[in-house]
């Protein structure tokens, strides 16, 4: 959830012109935590790795977009350091959880 907060909050500033960056970006954030409770609210350990699996699915997403916009200038190379390393961070948990079960 942090990890969606810091990208709605970085892309507030972009311009309008960006749009579909911006939803794009966003959505793929929030849909990281989003399958994780959807995930866990499964009895099934199975489906719980599926949806593990979307939410890692999500946070390559967002890290491609991230990259996206630095290299067109929307975001500057400390902002996306500081958000890859967030990213890296529910990458390396969602992997770990996936792992554990």
């Amino acid at each position: 959830m942090d990890l969606f907060v810091e990208i709605h909050r970085l892309t507030a500033g972009f311009p309008v012109a960006e749009r579909y960056l911006v939803s794009q970006i966003r959505r793929a954030a929030l849909s990281a935590p989003s399958n994780i409770a959807e995930g866990a609210a499964d009895p099934s350990r199975d489906q719980f790795r599926v949806f593990l699996g979307y939410a890692i699915r999500s946070l390559n997403e967002v890290e491609t977009q991230l990259e996206a916009g630095r290299r067109v200038g929307l975001v500057n190379d400390d902002e996306a350091a500081r958000l890859a390393a967030l990213i890296d961070e529910a990458l390396r948990l969602t992997y770990g959880l996936k792992r554990s079960l």
